[in-house]
């Protein structure tokens, strides 16, 4: 039977170091024509949820269609700054090798992520992760508002494999959640702001504190549920 392992990208694979704000913040401008003078909070969120609450801290109300286009054009944006993209950003430690040795071992891999996929794709293809994803096996920020539907979805996608067959892997308590509550292996990597302690406490069924260790990181994707 297929194994299927979905990742999380910001702070599991990558690291922006501010690239990530700063063209949500240019596609902000486009959309509403406000300057974004703060934003709110990313950690375990999804796109169409930072975008509505960063417009409520300025005072504008937005619905799909303010979404959809602020979607585009975020896409677009990440698009125009590969290259700053891959001076700033970076590829986590191990994410590589992570990646291909799952592969390796025939391992089908999609993202689960808040981002709009546009936007995904030009974050993982900037550091040469992306020929490792089946993106068709996936859900993204404009699928869906959390994280526990995302998981759904790209379980849907991916062809209803049997949940004990599937893993995520994630930096937040809220991938950690997302995969308890749906039923899939859930992996914490704490390469974000929460530690493995944290995201033991939010369910994880085992916990990693990098990727640098491969055959690890392996063995926790394929665990036993």
């Amino acid at each position: 039977m297929e194994r299927l392992v979905l990742w999380d990208i910001d702070h599991t694979l990558v690291e922006m170091r501010g690239v990530g704000g700063e063209l949500f913040g240019r596609a902000f401008a486009r959309v509403t024509g406000w300057r974004m003078e703060r934003q709110a909070a990313v950690d375990g969120m999804t796109d169409p949820v930072i975008f509505r609450e960063t417009a409520a801290l300025h005072g504008v109300t937005t619905g799909r269609r303010e979404f959809e286009e602020f979607a585009r054009a975020l896409g677009e944006e990440h698009a125009r700054a590969v290259a700053e993209i891959r001076s700033r950003g970076v590829a986590l430690p191990g994410a590589a090798s992570a990646l291909a040795a799952l592969a390796e071992a025939g391992v089908r891999q999609g993202v689960v992520t808040g981002n709009v996929r546009s936007s995904a794709r030009v974050k993982l293809a900037a550091f040469g992760l992306d020929s490792f994803v089946d993106w068709e096996a996936g859900a993204y920020g404009e699928d869906a508002e959390t994280r526990p539907e995302l998981v759904r979805i790209a379980l849907k996608r991916a062809g209803s494999p049997a949940v004990g067959r599937v893993s995520l892997l994630g930096d937040t308590p809220a991938d950690v959640r997302a995969a308890v509550e749906v039923g899939v292996r859930a992996v914490g990597v704490a390469t974000g702001r929460s530690t493995e302690a944290e995201l033991a406490e939010a369910g994880a069924d085992s916990t990693l504190p990098g990727l640098d260790d491969t055959k690890r990181v392996v063995s926790a994707a394929l665990g036993a549920r």
